[in-house]
């Protein structure tokens, strides 16, 4: 469980943990590449599979704890939903992702009131559609489309 939670002992880094393991989120959708029945498959089994070992290693690691990063992989993840994947977007999703992660705007801190793996993911889970929804406005708008 804590090794799932930690995304293989990224959570366990002192600082950066979370950023960190966005970052690997990011590289390994870009690399990836994946389709959108992947992408959906992806965000929705990481998400529950987040809730699933929140719950079980909150007993040894307290509330929400710093070393759980899988929330950040799921919350990367939804930003990403539906956006061409590019170097460009990718990165720009990231960016948006860790700010509305650690700024925690609009309801994403209510959401860490949650019990449990709920609590963990939910933010991790909001600031990604948040990220996303601005990600599509860029995309759609083409508004980058003279710097890319």
């Amino acid at each position: 469980m804590k090794t799932i939670a930690s995304i293989f002992g990224i959570g366990y880094v002192a600082k950066g943990g979370g950023t960190i393991a966005a970052l690997v989120a990011a590289i390994i959708w870009y690399f990836l590449n994946p389709n959108i029945a992947l992408q959906c498959s992806l965000a929705i089994v990481i998400t529950i599979v987040g809730v699933w070992v929140g719950n079980k290693v909150e007993a040894d690691w307290g509330k929400d704890s710093s070393k759980v990063v899988i929330d950040e992989v799921a919350g990367m993840f939804v930003s990403l939903l539906f956006v061409p994947i590019g170097f460009w977007h990718v990165l720009i999703g990231l960016v948006l992702f860790r700010f509305f992660d650690i700024a925690k705007p609009l309801g994403i801190r209510k959401m860490e009131a949650f019990k449990g793996g709920w609590g963990v993911m939910l933010d991790d889970v909001l600031a990604g559609i948040y990220a996303n929804i601005i990600l599509q406005i860029i995309v759609h708008t083409n508004v980058l489309e003279p710097y890319l």
